[in-house]
This record gives structure tokens, C-alpha cells and sequence, in this order.
């Protein structure tokens, strides 16, 4: 297959093919990005942002498909020959060790804002804000008003009466749109690399995956991890994370377990005594006089009394308690 290739193909053409193969076979992340759209000056400076992060190589879209199919060929790797599936417009080779998510962030924060062309589809709602433009009355208010803004003049200059909506997210921004936009300065658009897919490990990643919340992605984990706990505790699957709380668990239950069933034990000896002292109370309290014996009224009579000073303190606690609280209060409010 390769000596026909170099029969048909210019010279050229197959020094650029082995370039680019040696270039695949280095990186442990290879990706490829559109960048068609982009104008020379803004690819220096993403250029100049990116370098030392990753290898960009532009090149034919044949030539990117050619040496991704023999790499893929040479290598055993045909999961590696579906990345040249991905191959569209301006296609480049990206060679990196990020991995693909970082990849995508990176390339993502590397693009800089962009008038819109005409004939575009809006990103976005795309609003002009009212006040001055900062223009002199002339030809300029009548493309305004073309355009659908509300234009007038104001201390000799062009202003924008309200917020006024041009184009709404999904539509198609006509080309008279467009020219105002520009002219006010107006940047909806960002240029910049646009990830096609990235290969590591045997698995292809497309933008549709590599874009998410990154505060999102962080409370499904933590909602995650909070569920996995839960099961661990609950089923006594014992992990590194769990194994205290499953035992602090499993001696509380215990523990209940032992006094309920009055099951004497170094750790419940003194809550099952207090208990059947209670509940002997209890029963003493339901039954005549005459069926007590003086220790059993002593007892209930000194109890009863306790409850009855509880009760007349209660209240004063409280008003005591307002009185701390009200100075704290006060300082608390110097504070702000």
C-alpha cells in the first residue's frame, strides 16, 4: 500500500505523511482541532498561549487522514484509524500529555471575542445596550435604524434610546446586522481552536463529552460519595472511609439492644438500673398509700418535690438566661 502511495503521490506529499506519523506516535493525547475560522493574528496569540502545553501541526485534511490510517496500521490500533473520522474543515494535529478534558478547558479559555459575520448563526441573545455610542450625527443613525435599533441624538452624538435584542440565540444574523455590530464594537463570538475529538488510551472523546460543569461535575461526586457512605453503613460494608462510623453504629445499637433486654454489661450496668429504678417509681406512683412502705413515700414525696422546684425555676432560668443573652447581643451588634 505505501509504495503504491508513493508511486501516485508527489514527493512532497509523503515527506509531509512520515512527518506527521512520527509526530503521532508522541504524544499520549492526540487530538484534532478546527481552525479554520481563525485569523492569522488571533492564531499567534493562541499560539503564544499554548506553547510548552501541547503541539499544534496544520496540515492537509488527506495528508492528517493518510498518516492517522498508516499509524493505526503499523501500530495495530484500529480504534486509533476511527479518530480520522472526526477529520472537518481546516483540520489540525494537536499532540499533548494533557488529558482530554484539560485539553478541551484549555483550548477553550485560549479563545479570544470576535465580531459576528453575516449570514452566522448567533451564539447567543445578542443585545445592544442603550446610552452613547460616542458617533457623530452623519449616515451612521440610519443604518442603526435599519438595523432595528432605536437610535436618536443626544448632545450631538448617536445614542441608543433602550436595551434592544438584535438577534436571539440560533438565528441567522443578517449581513446589515452584522456591519452595525461591528461598528459598535460589539464581540459576540469567540475565535479560536475548536476540538473535533481526542484520542488516549484506546478511547476517542468528542466535544459533546469533554464539555461540562465543572461545579456541577463536583456536587454529583460529593452527592455520590454521600450515597456510596450511606450504603457502606447502613449494609456494614466495612471501608477505610467508614469502618468508625460503622462500629460507633453497631455500638449503639448494642447498647439499646442490651438495656431494652436488661442484658447486664460493663457499658449499660448503670443506664438498665436507672431505667428499672424509673419505671419501679412509675408503678409505686400508680398504687395507694397503704401499699407502700415508708422508703417507697419517702422516695416518690422527694421526687414529686424535685419535679415541683423544676417547674418554679424554669421561668426564672429563662429571664436570667435574656439577661446573659441581651448584653452578648449587644456587643455581638458592634461587631457590624
Amino acid at each position: 500500500m505505501e509504495a503504491e502511495f508513493e508511486h501516485k503521490i508527489a514527493p512532497w506529499k509523503i515527506e509531509e505523511v512520515n512527518k506527521l506519523k512520527k509526530l503521532l506516535k508522541e504524544g499520549n493525547v492526540i487530538a484534532l482541532a478546527d481552525m479554520m475560522e481563525v485569523p492569522a493574528r488571533q492564531l499567534q496569540e493562541i499560539r503564544d498561549k499554548i506553547r510548552g502545553k501541547m503541539i499544534l501541526r496544520m496540515s492537509r485534511n488527506t495528508l492528517i487522514k493518510r498518516a492517522i490510517e498508516e499509524v493505526a496500521e503499523e501500530t495495530g490500533n484500529p480504534e486509533f484509524a476511527k479518530l480520522a473520522e472526526h477529520i472537518a474543515k481546516g483540520a489540525a494535529i494537536i499532540v499533548t500529555d494533557m488529558n482530554p478534558f484539560k485539553l478541551y478547558k484549555t483550548l477553550e479559555e485560549s479563545k479570544t471575542p470576535a465580531p459576528i459575520k453575516g449570514g452566522a448563526v448567533a451564539p447567543c441573545d445578542i443585545v445592544v445596550e442603550k446610552g452613547s455610542t460616542g458617533m457623530p450625527p452623519g449616515p451612521f443613525l440610519g443604518e442603526l435604524k435599519s438595523a432595528g435599533l432605536p437610535a436618536v441624538i443626544e448632545k450631538g452624538k448617536i445614542a441608543i434610546r433602550e436595551d434592544t435584542t438584535l438577534v436571539k440565540e440560533g438565528e441567522v444574523v443578517p449581513h446589515k446586522v452584522a456591519v452595525v455590530l461591528s461598528a459598535l464594537g460589539i464581540k459576540p463570538t469567540k475565535v479560536g481552536l475548536d476540538l473535533l475529538a481526542a484520542y488516549e488510551d484506546g478511547v476517542i472523546y468528542t466535544p459533546d463529552v469533554l464539555k461540562i460543569d465543572e461545579d456541577e461535575f463536583v456536587q454529583k461526586i460529593q452527592k455520590a460519595f454521600k450515597s456510596a457512605f450511606n450504603l457502606s453503613v447502613n449494609a456494614a460494608i466495612p471501608t477505610t472511609e467508614t469502618i468508625e462510623t460503622i462500629l460507633q453504629k453497631a455500638f449503639r445499637e448494642a447498647k439499646a439492644v442490651s438495656i431494652e433486654s436488661a442484658f447486664l454489661t460493663d457499658k449499660t450496668t448503670d443506664d438498665i438500673l436507672g431505667k428499672a429504678y424509673s419505671q419501679m417509681l412509675a408503678v409505686a406512683s400508680e398504687v395507694g398509700d397503704e401499699a407502700l412502705d415508708d422508703e417507697l413515700k419517702e422516695k416518690l414525696s422527694s421526687t414529686v418535690s424535685s419535679a415541683e422546684e423544676v417547674k418554679e425555676e424554669a421561668p426564672e432560668e429563662k429571664e436570667e438566661e435574656k439577661k446573659e443573652e441581651a448584653p452578648a447581643a449587644a456587643g455581638l451588634g458592634l461587631l457590624f
